[in-house]
């Protein structure tokens, strides 16, 4: 497929109080095709988040651009879904009524509620939902409850669904597995690598564990700083080629090693975060 996301020397700062302007992203630039699984590692505070974000269109950049499918969008949309390491659910609704809000209210609003065709609708969402749930390997007898009475990872699930439902071009994920345990975390994994595959979705994926980049992406791209005074910006690509891959979809052992060492050696001053006991290849 061909070009979805440019970012163009993109600048980020923010004024704080009675200091000088924070910088935290500098002269950034990176093009996405669409149906690539980027997975972005990189030191605590070079940016990872807030890329997300202006990517989303919910922060704009002091500097640059960024272009969606060729077009700058000055705010969210259905087409960018966002999943962020907590979960984002309304902890006064179910888990259908949860997945249902996001199409609910971007076709009927709060008074359309009120008209006949919304019941009509709300079927045709709640069907919808179901079938979501079904794929996220969740049960019928979850759709009921509520989401304190869902595990970590079963609110992650819905998290994904209710982002899924919306059927967006690019989904965006922050740290979206981090406070999940090992087990689950992997479950996780092979769960949206088999759905990215699926669907097609472009995937943006936030780590800090280089294992879980590798695993997931087609493309890792590093952020980092030249020295701590810096601003983040991309400092190192890595494409990850199928023929690297064993038969369980994960990379190889000796690959992992191979290419954790190019990642490392390019952190410019600094180790990242290596979580490899995670790694359930």
């Amino acid at each position: 497929m061909g070009e979805l996301i440019r970012l163009e020397k993109i600048g980020v700062e923010y004024q704080t109080r009675g200091h000088a302007p924070k910088k935290v992203l500098d002269a950034l630039d990176l093009t996405i095709a669409g149906g690539e699984f980027i997975a972005v590692c990189g030191q605590t505070g070079c940016g990872k988040s807030t890329m997300l974000r202006l990517i989303l269109g919910a922060e704009k950049p002091t500097a640059g651009r960024v272009l969606i499918d060729g077009c700058e969008l000055p705010r969210p949309d259905r087409n960018r879904g966002y999943v962020p390491q907590k979960y984002s659910l309304f902890p006064d609704k179910t888990v259908l009524d949860n997945i249902t809000f996001g199409p609910e209210m971007e076709e009927f609003g709060l008074l359309g509620r009120l008209t006949p065709r919304f019941r009509t609708r709300r079927r045709e969402f709640r069907e919808t939902a179901h079938k979501y749930l079904r794929q996220m390997g969740l049960q019928e007898s979850d759709a009921n409850k509520y989401p304190d009475q869902l595990s970590g990872g079963m609110q992650q699930r819905v998290a994904i669904a209710q982002a899924l439902i919306m059927r967006p071009k690019i989904l965006l994920m922050d740290e979206a597995f981090s406070a999940l345990d090992p087990a689950t975390r992997a479950d996780m994994q092979k769960l949206v690598r088999t759905l990215w595959a699926e669907t097609g979705t472009t995937i943006l994926f936030v780590t800090h564990n280089i294992a879980e980049a590798l695993y997931l992406g087609t493309r890792v791209v590093l952020l980092g700083k030249e020295n701590p005074n810096a601003s983040g910006r991309v400092i190192f690509e890595l494409s990850v080629p199928d023929s690297a891959r064993g038969a369980s979809g994960y990379p190889r052992r000796e690959e992992i090693e191979r290419m954790t060492k190019l990642i490392e050696d390019a952190a410019m001053g600094g180790r990242l975060e290596v979580e490899m006991a995670e790694f359930a290849g």
